[in-house]
C-alpha cells in the first residue's frame, strides 16, 4: 500500500565518531552512543538502560543508512528531518547526512530536509559537566548577515540541489528552529526580515519557483518576542510579520508540560493545535511526540518524565496526528513531523530498542499503510 502521507522523522546526527568536534563532549569517540550506553535506572521502574537492537551504530556510514532507509520506508517514514548546525562559522555534525545518507544507494526511498538547530551549544551534551538549565556557552548559535549568507550558498548548493530534498510545490523545504536567536543576530527583525529575503531571491536563482519556510514553535505563541528589544509583539507577531510559510513543533516538550501520562499529554497537545491554527497565517503541519525522558543525559535525577508511552499508547498519537491532516483539506501537504527517528537521550525514538523492539514502527505501519 503507497503511503499517501509525508511522515517526517527528525534525525539528531550524533551518533558517529565521525565529527571531530564531537570529542570534546563524548571522547570515547562514537558520539552520544556513549551517553546511551552508559545509563542507568534512575528510581525502581525506570525503563533505563535501554539497547539499540542494530547495536551502536555509525549513522555517518552508507551502508548502515541503507538499512535504516529500508526500515523507515517499510514501515511508512518517507522522509528525514537532518538537524543541522553551524558554530564558529562552519557546519556541525554534517557528516551523519552527508557521508550517511547522501551516499546511501537508495536514498531515494526517502526524502530529506534540514532544520537549522540554531541554538547555542553549552556542556549540555556533556553528561560529566551537565546541568538541567546549563548557563555556560560553547558556541553560539547566532549568526550575522555575511555568515548567513554563506550557510544558504551552503544549503542551496550542497542539499536543495539534491534529487531527494523534499518540497511543496516545487519548492525546498527548510525548518528554522529558534526565532529568537536567528532576529537577535542579524540585528533587528527588520534585518531578519531582508535575510530571509535574500533567502527566497537566491534560492530562485538558483532554479527553484521558490522557498517554503517553515519555523518551529515552542510554549511562546503569546509571550513578549525578546529577539528584537524594540519590537513590540509576541512570538507570534514575530513570525507573522516575518512571513513564514508554514509551522510545526520539534517535540511535545517543548510547547506543554510532559511529566504525565502520554494520553494526557497528547490530549493537551490537541488542545494546543487549535491555537496555533487561530494564531499563525499560515498553515501549522500537525506534530507527534513518542514520549520524554532526558535523563540518560544527567547524573541526577530529571523528573519530568512522560510515562505510558506503551505502543498502543503511542499509536494514537499517530491516529491523531492522521486525522488532523485528514479533516485540514486547505493543507499544501500531507506531511506530519514526528519525534523522532534516533532522540535517544531524549527518550523518543523509532529506532527499534530491547524493551518494545519494532512495536513503534509497526503501530505507525499499521496506521499509515494499513496491517
Amino acid at each position: 500500500m503507497a503511503n499517501k502521507y509525508d511522515i517526517a522523522a527528525y534525525i539528531w546526527p550524533s551518533y558517529t565518531g565521525d565529527e571531530p568536534r564531537t570529542r570534546i563532549f563524548w571522547p570515547e569517540g562514537y558520539g552520544e552512543w556513549q551517553t546511551v550506553k552508559s545509563a542507568t535506572a534512575k528510581f525502581p521502574g525506570h525503563v533505563w538502560p535501554r539497547k539499540p537492537l542494530w547495536g551502536y551504530v555509525n549513522e555517518a556510514d552508507p551502508y548502515v543508512m541503507e538499512m535504516e532507509i529500508e526500515a523507515a520506508a517499510a514501515h511508512g517514514v518517507n522522509v528525514f528531518i537532518y538537524d543541522w548546525y553551524w558554530y564558529d562559522n562552519r557546519p556541525f555534525l554534517e557528516q551523519c547526512l552527508d557521508n550517511g545518507y547522501l551516499k546511501a544507494r537508495n536514498n531515494d526511498k526517502v526524502k530529506f530536509y534540514v532544520m537549522w538547530a540554531n541554538h547555542d551549544a553549552s556542556s549540555l551534551w556533556d553528561k560529566r559537566t551537565s546541568e538541567r538549565y546549563p548557563t555556560d556557552i560553547l558556541w553560539d548559535g547566532k549568526v550575522n548577515f555575511t555568515q548567513f549568507k554563506t550557510i544558504v550558498d551552503r544549503i542551496i548548493n550542497m542539499y536543495f540541489s539534491q534529487p531527494s530534498y523534499y518540497k511543496i510545490n516545487g519548492k525546498p523545504v527548510f525548518m528554522l528552529y529558534f526565532l529568537e536567536n536567528f532576529v537577535k543576530g542579524l540585528g533587528s527583525i527588520d534585518e531578519a526580515k531582508k535575510a530571509l529575503e535574500y533567502f527566497r531571491e537566491q534560492t530562485v536563482k538558483a532554479g527553484f519557483p521558490g522557498l517554503h519556510l517553515q519555523l518551529v514553535i515552542r510554549n511562546n505563541t503569546f509571550s513578549k518576542f525578546w529577539g528584537d528589544e524594540k519590537f513590540e509583539g509576541t512570538f507570534c507577531d514575530a513570525a507573522n510579520y516575518l512571513e513564514f510559510d508554514s509551522y510545526t513543533n520539534y517535540q511535545f516538550g517543548s510547547c506543554t508540560d510532559v511529566k504525565h501520562p502520554y494520553p494526557e499529554v497528547l490530549d493537551a497537545i490537541k488542545e494546543k493545535w487549535k491555537e496555533f491554527e487561530d494564531s499563525y497565517k499560515n498553515p501549522y503541519y500537525p506534530h507527534v511526540s513518542l514520549g520524554w525522558d532526558n535523563n540518560p543525559r544527567f547524573k541526577e535525577l530529571m523528573p519530568t518524565i512522560t510515562t505510558d508511552t506503551t505502543p498502543e499508547n503511542i499509536k494514537k498519537g499517530y491516529e491523531a496526528v492522521k486525522e488532523y491532516i485528514d479533516t485540514h483539506k486547505n493543507l499544501e501537504a500531507p506531511l506530519i513531523t514526528l519525534n523522532s527517528w534516533n532522540e535517544w537521550t531524549e527518550g523518543s525514538y523509532l529506532e527499534p530498542d530491547d524493551i518494545n523492539g519494532y512495536e513503534y514502527l509497526e503501530k505507525l505501519k499499521e496506521v499509515f499503510l494499513g496491517k
